[in-house]
Formats: structure tokens, C-alpha cells, sequence
């Protein structure tokens, strides 16, 4: 289980999260949604320990999650890769297999097999000479899913891994997490999307620099909640009513 306890940041002098605490089960599907500037993406930061925590702690079955890092998967935000750089599929996803094999070791049959089940696993085998920066935008979503998978991590932690991806990816990409889930993996997925694609996650953590709601999708996606954390008007149709994506978190 995955525990943050009272978790705050003060990122460049501002109060970026504040007391932020939830846990998240064993073979759980976890959406983090919110306004833009909620901290969604800080807040997956904080978890790995790439930006300083004020105060709190994050802890997977008791014990510090950065002491743990080989047990967690990372897929970060596309603004944030160099897609111009010089790689290629297959090696973007054996990057994974280099904590296990050392980066001065030749990787063994088994990271090989495993890396090539991942690319099957995303559609992508087919593809694994091509360079990342010929890809679609799905396409290279899916190759950074595929090597939190050759990872072989306990905990995924996606931020926006939908952006800029079609709907067969879209239909793609949750059938693998649903594939995840059953071997007990954990995901917490930062999402921009609305309506009924929010079904989809067993939980949502609903985020504006403190914790607003964290539950079921119903449970969370309140006109209340929403209006707390959007400062919108109440009057919202329900969230299953397919709310469009005139806002985005």
C-alpha cells in the first residue's frame, strides 16, 4: 500500500501542496485530477523524491518510498522528454532493464524477452528500429508505457498519459492497466480527460493544492467538490452525463 502523510511543498518560494494524505490500495487504478496549477505533477515529483518535501512522508508497505525506487515505474509528461534525441523504440524501453543488468553490462536473454513482450504488449514490436521522434503522439506514449512495463514495477506513477493520443490508444491503454491491476500492480494516473472516461479509475484523487476528495469517481465528481476545486458554478451536470473538456486538470 502506498501512504502519503501529510505531505507538503513549497516549490520557488510558493505553497505548492499543502498537508496533502490518502492511501492507495494493492491493485488499484487512481486518478489525480484538478485544475491546472493544482500540483498534480508536483505532487508525483514529490512521490519520487525529484523535488524536496517541506514536510510528511510517503511510505509503500511501511517503509520510504525512496528508499524503494526500484520498485516504482515513471512516465512523465510528454513536454518533458526530448523527442529530437537519437533512440530508438527498442532502446527506450530497455532503458528499464538497465537497474537490473548495471549500465556497463550487456543486457541478458530474459531483459530481452521481456522487453520485446512489453512492445508486443503496446503494439508496437513492429516498430522497435524506428526513432522515437517518427512516432505519433500515441504511438509515443505507448512506447514510455511499455517501458514502465519491462520495469516490472510494483507502483506506476503516469502523468497525463493520454495527451495527444487517439481513441484506440485511448481503448489500448486501459485494457493494459486493467492487465496491470490484476497482477496487483498500483497506478496513480495525473488525467486532463472529463466525463465518462473517469469511470474508468477504481478512485480519484481530486487535488488544488490540498486534497479536496478522494474516492470513487461518484463519490468525488460532487458539484460541490467541483465547484471547491474549479471555483466554477454549482450547476454542473453529473459527471456520467459526459461533461466536455472545456476544463482541464
Amino acid at each position: 500500500m502506498l501512504q502519503v502523510q501529510q505531505l507538503s511543498v513549497n516549490y520557488r518560494h510558493l505553497q505548492a501542496l499543502e498537508a496533502i494524505g490518502f492511501k492507495l490500495p494493492v491493485g488499484s487504478l487512481v486518478g489525480l485530477i484538478g485544475p491546472n496549477g493544482a500540483g498534480k505533477s508536483t505532487l508525483i515529483k514529490a512521490l519520487l523524491g525529484l523535488i524536496p518535501i517541506q514536510e510528511g512522508q510517503v511510505l509503500y508497505d511501511g517503509i520510504p518510498l525512496k528508499q524503494q525506487r526500484q520498485r516504482v515505474a515513471y512516465v512523465p509528461q510528454r513536454s518533458q522528454i526530448d523527442w529530437d534525441y537519437p533512440i530508438t523504440v527498442w532502446h527506450v524501453v530497455m532503458m528499464a532493464r538497465t537497474t537490473h543488468a548495471g549500465w556497463f553490462r550487456s543486457h541478458s536473454r530474459q531483459s530481452r524477452d521481456i522487453v520485446r513482450d512489453a512492445l508486443k504488449r503496446v503494439e508496437l514490436l513492429d516498430l522497435r528500429d524506428r526513432p522515437i521522434g517518427e512516432l505519433s503522439g500515441g504511438q509515443q506514449q505507448r512506447v514510455f508505457l511499455a517501458r514502465a512495463i519491462a520495469q516490472q514495477a510494483d507502483l506506476l506513477l503516469l502523468d497525463e498519459p493520454l495527451a495527444a493520443v487517439d481513441k484506440k490508444t485511448e481503448a489500448l491503454i486501459f485494457q493494459i492497466y486493467d492487465e496491470l491491476k490484476a497482477q496487483s500492480k498500483t497506478l496513480l494516473v495525473s488525467c486532463h480527460e472529463w466525463g465518462g472516461i473517469l469511470d474508468h479509475y477504481d478512485q480519484l484523487l481530486l487535488l488544488n493544492q490540498r486534497l479536496v476528495a478522494h474516492g470513487s469517481p461518484a463519490e468525488v465528481m460532487t458539484q460541490k467538490n467541483i465547484q471547491t476545486a474549479y471555483g466554477i458554478p454549482p450547476a454542473l451536470p453529473h459527471f456520467h452525463d459526459s461533461l466536455e473538456s472545456n476544463f482541464f486538470c
